[in-house]
């Protein structure tokens, strides 16, 4: 969970590096905060099927949009990637899978352009 709060503490911070272990743990709980609140959106009847999606769950979206962004500039910068690899995300299915390598990689060891090396600090 203090990986997922970080990402917000540090809302639109693109500088430095983010290690794998806290990209994953900030997209699991984004994906649980989505599902839980897309569940009360269906019970309390704030959802639309028109626009497969809630109310609640829209604006949790909405505000994560930044620190979303940020984080994931963060893990490209850790296998020294510009932040700006993410638009591969526009070429349809092979951009998401080559993103997805990206995540997984292990991190540069080492200081590199984008900063110190996180492993170095725990």
């Amino acid at each position: 969970m203090d990986y997922f709060l970080g990402a917000y503490k540090k809302y639109a911070d693109f500088t430095g590096r983010a290690r794998r272990k806290e990209y994953w743990m900030f997209i699991l709980f984004y994906l649980i905060a989505v599902i839980v609140l897309s569940i009360i959106d269906g019970v309390i009847g704030t959802f639309s099927m028109e626009a497969g999606a809630g109310l609640l769950s829209s604006i949790f979206l909405l505000g994560s949009l930044v620190p979303q962004i940020a984080i994931t500039a963060r893990r490209l910068h850790d296998i020294n990637k510009s932040g700006w690899w993410q638009l591969l995300v526009i070429v349809p299915f092979i951009g998401a899978i080559v993103l997805f390598i990206f995540y997984i990689l292990k991190g540069t060891d080492g200081d590199n352009r984008f900063g110190v090396d996180p492993l170095l600090g725990e």
